[in-house]
């Protein structure tokens, strides 16, 4: 019972003693009885009605709690009481009712006695309360000489029976040790179970036992875990059903030696019930049971996960050592955070040994170049415990210094301590010298080691702005060498290249130390001189350049002559920036050429004007080009009897803001830009569509003679193109003329004689236009595959006032005539010119005095009058 009278525990020999010791519990009674504090053994009767029943309470002072017991004292005596009394009985009361009656040995006990007819008589204290009296009754055999004795034999029966009585409490309270001791027992060895099945079955790791067969007889959780099989799969199942086939013989063996009283240690691979492979670290332990083998008993851990990681670490350690970059570890533990590893790259790289940096702070890489804000940098990464990555100069053993491309990473424990520095080194010093090397190339010629147009455009604008703060002038002199392209098309660039050089060095000379001298590309240099307030300084120069470039180069045992043209623009108040004078003295340079070479041209404001004129009409045309803005007019050839014989297609160009810009302004700009070409190309196209366009109106089928440049002729896709051409517009080639200028003919001769040729193989006719202006020979005449002449208009115009182009014109028609090409007039401008080219029998006639340049519109007015009316033109 505990503290609050409460049943713990209970245990009888019968339903109905339990039932009835529990009953009395909840008796107040019984209950104030226990309440008393009592040190020793006591007992109790609870009963009135049963005065043999007692209960004996003994305390258990270490639990606080009581051992309580009920038994029948009657029941007690007549087992446990003997004694020898002769022919006397001895009858033992409780109050007025017997509880036994002992009686010598052959004799039967008179169970009428009474106690009035007792010899002698005693009361006798038990323990906790309760007395008995002790009546001496004469046997069957009463013998007198025996009354003297009863009174000793009554006083010795009632000791015997009080010793009897502390022996019987005595083996209770022993009964109750050993109880005792059993209750502890048990409990500790519940305790062991619970313990030892807590450990089985929350053991991380698989923890199994196997029958002597070597089926499995228990397993924990992480069995299941790890195979991916219910607990309920894995009992009775032999323990080669989860292992590999390979692995059977082996274990088999294992499990031998554990048979006969072994433990081992393996590992064994095993498929789960996804097939996914887990390397196990096995224990293997016998279990045996009074000296014989019963199973063995089995821890396995996973150890993949782990061997994973070994093999990862051993990779990675293996990668270190590797590594072409320097890698160190130190420890952030310890005071100056010493290198505790230090990688044979890293040796390789500074030369010095593990020995030397083992115990050290990495500092000692460091020297009198290393940056000090780098190195601030690096240590605060390092006090704050974070990556640092820097570009350092450090120092190797022998003093030499190398560029450390440098990557320090924090390594922190599971609590996120950091506990090491890992530093990985990359010599970039290579690296850094190409980057110098291409920094020097970027901002320099390669070829003549002068700095190049990006570096002399920085020069120019520092010095641009401190002439402007210090209210000085700048000059800059723009070079072109003359005639140089000769030297490289027909000696090479090798040998161009050399004279560049040289031209580099003799520039070079001519300056002073503040001033620049830089090649823009090609032939071209441009030269800043600084603090030049009068015109006359530079000029100086100029007059000193020339004569220097003008002296004969020897290149491979040549003589080469060179001279250069030079335009000079200085800085203005109102210069608007410093590239501005790279443009002005450029324009400057082309007015020296046009002055006949090898002479120097200041810039002028009327010169830019014009330049300024030339890139907006340039741009301007570009943008006609892409928008197809171009119109096309057809002037008409007459023929001797006044009919339209033919057709010469003009371009027109209406500008939107300055209206129709003439031919003579924008033709030469876009054959001087290449835009001539997508020019010409449309002309020749829109020229065939609109032919056709007529023939298809029933207007009869028109020639149509269309300019070619210059460009446009001597293109390699040129016959290409013209064949296209009139494939995609369908314009019969019969139709269509070509007219070229004599300079033409005379570029590249024989092979204008072959484009000729071919152009005529496609039935096309050739017209020479301007024919009489030009310098060539007269001979190349009858080598040319050409139809027709036309006499520039330079001729007809004087044709009735000069007897000198009257005499041209009628050789021009004669000879012609003899060479069997026709003639065709330009620029008839009066009837009497008309009249007088008919009197010299020219074949057609062209002009603005027999018809304006026309659109298709009002060309196709003309040709249906002329139809409805047979009459000639008068």
């Amino acid at each position: 019972m505990n503290a609050q009278s409460e049943a713990v525990w209970s245990q009888g020999r019968s339903n109905d003693g339990d039932v009835w010791l529990l009953e009395q519990l909840n008796q107040p009674l019984v209950q104030s009885w226990l309440a008393v504090p009592f040190s020793r053994p006591r007992l109790f009767q609870p009963d009135e009605t049963q005065n043999s029943v007692v209960m004996m309470a003994v305390p258990i002072e270490s639990r606080e709690q009581q051992l309580l017991s009920a038994f029948d004292l009657r029941t007690l005596l007549g087992q446990e009481l003997r004694l020898g009394l002769g022919p006397f009985q001895v009858g033992i009361n409780r109050r007025a009712e017997t509880l036994m009656v002992l009686h010598p040995a052959g004799f039967s006990a008179n169970e009428a006695l009474a106690p009035v007819q007792a010899i002698v008589s005693r009361h006798v204290g038990l323990p906790g309360g309760i007395n008995v009296t002790l009546h001496a009754y004469p046997g069957e055999h009463y013998n007198w000489y025996m009354v003297g004795v009863i009174p000793v034999a009554v006083a010795l029966g009632g000791l015997l029976l009080s010793w009897l009585l502390a022996f019987s409490v005595g083996v209770v309270i022993v009964s109750m040790s050993r109880t005792k001791e059993l209750f502890l027992a048990r409990e500790s060895l519940e305790q062991s179970e619970q313990h030892y099945r807590s450990l089985f079955t929350h053991h991380p790791d698989a923890v199994f036992s196997l029958n002597a067969e070597g089926r499995f007889v228990t397993a924990n959780n992480s069995c299941g875990a790890i195979t991916g099989y219910a607990n309920a799969d894995i009992i009775g199942q032999h323990f080669t059903h989860f292992i590999e086939g390979a692995d059977v013989e082996r274990v088999g063996e294992y499990f031998k030696h554990v048979v006969m009283g072994n433990s081992v240690r393996f590992e064994l691979t095993l498929r789960d019930r996804d097939g996914e492979a887990h390397l196990l670290d096995l224990v293997a332990l016998p279990i045996s049971i009074n000296g014989s083998f019963v199973g063995v008993h089995c821890i396995a851990q996973d150890v993949t996960a782990s061997r994973e990681q070994q093999t990862r670490l051993r990779t990675l350690e293996r990668g270190v050592e590797a590594s072409v970059n320097g890698v160190l570890i130190a420890d952030a533990s310890l005071p100056d955070t010493p290198v505790v590893y230090a990688n044979k790259a890293f040796t390789a790289i500074t030369g010095y040994s593990q020995e030397d940096v083992i115990g050290h702070n990495c500092r000692f890489l460091q020297g009198p170049d290393s940056d000090p804000e780098v190195v601030a940098q690096l240590r605060r990464g390092i006090k704050e415990r974070r990556e640092v990555h820097v570009t350092i100069c450090n120092y190797r053993q022998d003093g030499t210094p190398f560029w450390n491309d440098l990557y320090i990473a924090p390594v922190r424990d599971q609590e996120g301590q950091v506990t090491h520095f890992v530093g990985i080194q990359h010599d970039i010093s290579q690296q850094k010298a190409s980057e110098a090397r291409l920094s020097y190339y970027a901002s320099h010629d390669d070829l003549t080691r002068l700095p190049n147009r990006m570096l002399f455009e920085e020069t120019l604008c520092k010095q641009f702005a401190l002439a402007n703060m210090h209210h000085q002038r700048i000059s800059v002199l723009f070079v072109d060498l003359d005639d140089f392209k000769p030297i490289n098309d027909s000696l090479g660039h090798a040998v161009g290249d050399q004279v560049l050089v040289e031209v580099a060095q003799r520039l070079r000379d001519t300056l002073r130390q503040e001033d620049t001298v830089a090649r823009l590309g090609g032939d071209e240099f441009v030269l800043l001189l600084t603090n030049t307030p009068h015109e006359a300084q530079a000029e100086e120069v100029v007059e000193r350049l020339l004569p220097a470039l003008s002296k004969p180069y020897c290149i491979d045992g040549r003589e080469l002559h060179l001279s250069a043209s030079v335009g000079i623009a200085m800085s203005q108040p109102d210069t608007p920036q410093p590239q501005t004078l790279i443009q002005q003295a450029d324009i400057a340079m082309y007015r020296a050429k046009q002055q006949g070479r090898n002479a120097y041209a200041w810039f002028h404001h009327n010169s830019h004007d014009i330049a300024s004129e030339r890139v907006t009409l340039r741009n301007d045309l570009q943008e006609a080009i892409e928008r197809q803005a171009f119109e096309l007019y057809y002037q008409p050839i007459f023929n001797r009897d006044g009919q339209v014989a033919s057709l010469e297609a003009l371009l027109r160009w209406p500008h939107p803001t300055q209206g129709y810009i003439s031919p003579d302004r924008f033709i030469p700009l876009a054959e001087a830009t290449g835009q001539i070409m997508p020019i010409s190309e449309w002309v020749l196209n829109r020229a065939c569509t609109d032919m056709q366009q007529l023939n298809d109106k029933g207007l009869g089928a028109k020639c149509v003679a269309v300019n070619l440049s210059p460009l446009q002729f001597h293109r390699a896709s040129f016959l290409e193109t013209l064949s296209a051409t009139l494939m995609d517009t369908g314009m019969p080639s019969a139709q269509l003329t070509l007219e070229l200028t004599e300079g033409i003919l005379m570029d590249n001769t024989a092979n204008a004689i072959d484009i000729l040729h071919s152009v005529r193989s496609m039935g096309i006719k050739v017209s020479i236009d301007d024919f009489g202006t030009g310098f060539s020979s007269l001979s190349y005449l009858k080598h040319l595959p050409i139809s027709t002449v036309k006499i520039d208009r330079s001729f007809i115009k004087e044709l009735t006032h000069s007897d000198d182009d009257a005499a041209i014109v009628q050789g021009i028609i004669s000879m012609a005539h003899h060479l069997g090409l026709k003639v065709v007039a330009e620029g008839v401008e009066t009837d009497e010119q008309h009249q007088r080219l008919l009197t010299y029998q020219c074949d057609f006639f062209q002009g603005f005095g027999l018809a304006r340049p026309m659109p298709l519109s009002a060309l196709e007015q003309l040709m249906t009058a002329q139809a409805l009316s047979s009459s000639p033109m008068p």
